[in-house]
């Protein structure tokens, strides 16, 4: 490696740092190289694990996220305060999609205990195990190619059965919450989101504190696109200013 990429490659990671993205165009002007040679750097940095490579730029490399069964036991309090405030959010909703992962878990909980009359789509086979104990939640497994790592299907046929319905609202989770929206860590989750999303009248999105600050791979809304983020910690101000005081309800 020549001494003037390693130096560049140096400096496109200590501008990532203070940055929570980097656009190819403005590296290739700071830089005074072209869009090309800034692409062939960012995908050596990818290569390496040092950053992820988005659509016209980059974004630091995302942590490792932990897994749903280590998740099912984090933030425990916390994710019991967001399904209770989520219920609240939801009067009056008769059909749902609900999104895999640990934080819409205990929002199925509760639904459960309450016994609302209501009909749940999901792809999450843990969600779907626990509404099967109530009498009152009508519940639709979607199908699809199982994700085990996750415990939800995914894929075309679970994109081709989505839309093929209409609901109130769509609750979903997030591995991390950035100024350009929510995130996914798993991609295959992300694009079952966005499918939930666009045949849903309301989205909300339910994630705790630690998720503020986090980018993931799977970009799958903007925060235009969210209707409520339900949280037990307020964001940092300006990841507040992207989300919108009005869209953010604190459990």
């Amino acid at each position: 490696m020549s001494q003037a990429k390693r130096v560049r490659q140096a400096r496109i990671l200590a501008e990532l740092a203070g940055s929570p993205s980097l656009r190819i165009a403005d590296l290739a002007r700071l830089h005074q190289v072209s869009a090309e040679t800034i692409r062939r750097d960012l995908d050596e940095l990818t290569r390496q694990g040092l950053l992820n490579r988005t659509y016209g730029g980059a974004v630091k490399a995302a942590p490792a996220e932990p897994s749903l069964s280590e998740r099912n036991l984090m933030f425990i309090a916390e994710r019991e305060r967001i399904a209770a405030r989520a219920l609240r959010e939801l009067d009056g909703a008769r059909t749902l999609f609900i999104g895999s992962g640990s934080t819409t878990l205990y929002l199925a909980r509760r639904l459960a205990v309450e016994g609302r009359d209501m009909t749940v789509l999901t792809h999450s086979l843990g969600v779907a195990s626990v509404l099967g104990q109530s009498r009152s939640v009508r519940t639709l497994v979607l199908p699809g190619d199982y994700l085990a790592s996750e415990g939800a299907t995914v894929g075309p046929h679970c994109l081709d059965f989505i839309n093929g319905f209409n609901v109130d609202c769509a609750v979903l989770g997030a591995s991390g919450l950035s100024v350009d929206g929510p995130t996914e860590a798993l991609l295959d989750c992300s694009v079952v989101y966005k499918a939930m999303i666009a045949r849903a009248t309301r989205t909300l999105v339910l994630a705790d504190h630690s998720k503020y600050g986090q980018v993931f791979p799977g970009q799958y809304a903007s925060w235009a696109t969210i209707d409520g983020l339900i949280s037990d910690a307020p964001p940092p101000a300006e990841l507040l200013a992207c989300i919108g005081e009005h869209r953010l309800h604190l459990a």
